[in-house]
């Protein structure tokens, strides 16, 4: 007989006081592990070693996505009590402001070293991070928040936004001219759009960030992906036609085929999105439900456990090694669909997950968690090359301790803190 696991044996585990003192605890180590060893003291932050150590101490390449989430993971740090958060957001604030923006033409450049722009071009899921970090500095009201949000929010509408599909445009050089004759539009910047808006809202109040992220969710989930049987496209043309042969060289930003960890990431943002615009939506609830079970059954290794990094267009495992942010958002969003659409399904992958994490992901002997584990989840560096930051395992971990109605820092500041 199998083992009775089922929730009328162990409940919902977000609820039980020991896991929730568990994940709090692995939150508490991820703080510690990047407050004290990623802050590059010449500006921005280092991508680490195993050990904690900088990759690159003297010629460190900083993308602007590592310090903005720094500063929105920091800015949560800062709304939970922890002492030291808000000298990182500090940290985090200067550079993305003083440094990755261009005054010159606007915008901010995707990265840069000791010595100033390394990739001067404008890219927008960059952009759509100066966004999150900028709204979640505003939580916390930090000085430079509102200019930040006044400044990115007007580069997105006049650079990014194109009305006629509801979405934005991905790249541009420094001076705006669209980067390889401008004929690629993705998803992921899009997805990550999506987030940042939301935060935006609530930070703000202002609806057309909340009806910019619907039309986002429209055109990618229930238009795109609902055409493929809710597998999330991640390629397209400028007419955003799926383009199921696009290929690139970069694996980490474009991989080729699928990626079942954005289907994960997008049933959890488009139940966000449903809560916070009043449930009104009726597509998005039935429409995360099934992206995350065709995650489960497609994504999902039976027989090893993780998720594999992409699918073929004919469902086959491609990149067949496992990343820790698939991990997370697939716990992350088992939580709140099993908050909204509760059931055992949802429980059982919720616990599932987090199995795997606790076993391969988490470096027990080092801190941090290992970002990439081959196949048989031995940790290796194929695609990433240490612990590059604390993003999404530290959202992993403080999502299902929160109520699932917004973001983390909206559970947290109507909380007052309280777990």
């Amino acid at each position: 007989m199998a083992p009775a696991t089922g929730n009328a044996v162990l409940g919902n585990w977000t609820t039980r006081a020991y896991h929730r003192g568990w994940l709090l605890t692995q939150a508490n180590g991820l703080f510690d592990f990047f407050q004290h060893n990623s802050v590059n003291p010449k500006g921005g932050f280092y991508d680490l070693d195993d050990e904690g150590g900088p990759l690159d101490a003297d010629g460190q390449v900083r993308g602007i996505h590592i310090a903005a989430r720094a500063v929105h993971c920091f800015s949560i740090g800062a709304l939970l009590g922890r002492p030291g958060a808000a000298d990182v957001v500090d940290h985090g604030m200067d550079y993305i402001w003083n440094h990755h923006r261009d005054r010159k033409n606007g915008g901010y450049f995707w990265s840069l070293n000791n010595n100033g722009p390394v990739d001067s071009n404008k890219q927008g899921y960059g952009h759509a991070f100066v966004l999150l970090a900028a709204s979640a500095a505003k939580t916390i009201g930090h000085p430079l928040a509102d200019g930040m949000l006044d400044d990115i929010t007007g580069i997105l509408n006049t650079k990014f936004w194109e009305e006629k599909h509801g979405a934005i445009a991905e790249e541009f050089t420094a001076d705006w001219q669209p980067l390889d004759g401008g004929g690629y539009r993705g998803q992921n910047s899009n997805m990550h759009l999506t987030e940042a808006l939301m935060a935006a809202f609530e930070a703000t109040g202002d609806r057309d960030y909340l009806t910019k992220a619907e039309s986002i969710a429209d055109l990618v989930i229930r238009r795109a992906a609902g055409s493929v049987d809710w597998r999330v496209a991640e390629h397209f043309d400028a007419e955003w036609n799926l383009d199921k042969t696009y290929y690139h060289p970069n694996e980490m930003f474009r991989p080729a085929g699928t990626t079942p960890g954005h289907w994960l990431e997008w049933a959890r943002l488009i139940l966000q999105l449903w809560a916070l615009g009043g449930k009104r939506i009726e597509w998005l609830p039935d429409a995360a439900k099934a992206l995350f079970a065709q995650s489960m059954a497609l994504g999902w290794d039976n027989d090893k456990g993780g998720f594999f990094y992409t699918l073929d267009w004919d469902d086959k495992p491609a990149k067949r090694n496992k990343l820790w942010w698939p991990a997370c958002e697939g716990a992350a969003a088992a939580h709140f669909l099993n908050e909204h659409l509760p059931s055992d399904f949802h429980e059982e992958s919720y616990r599932k997950i987090w199995n795997v994490i606790e076993r391969a992901f988490i470096d027990h002997k080092n801190g941090g968690w290992h970002e990439e584990l081959t196949e048989d989840l031995v940790p290796s560096h194929s695609l990433f090359p240490g612990k590059g930051d604390i993003y999404h395992a530290l959202q992993a971990c403080l999502i299902p301790l929160f109520p699932a109605t917004g973001s983390l820092a909206k559970g947290i500041a109507e909380a007052g803190g309280k777990l």
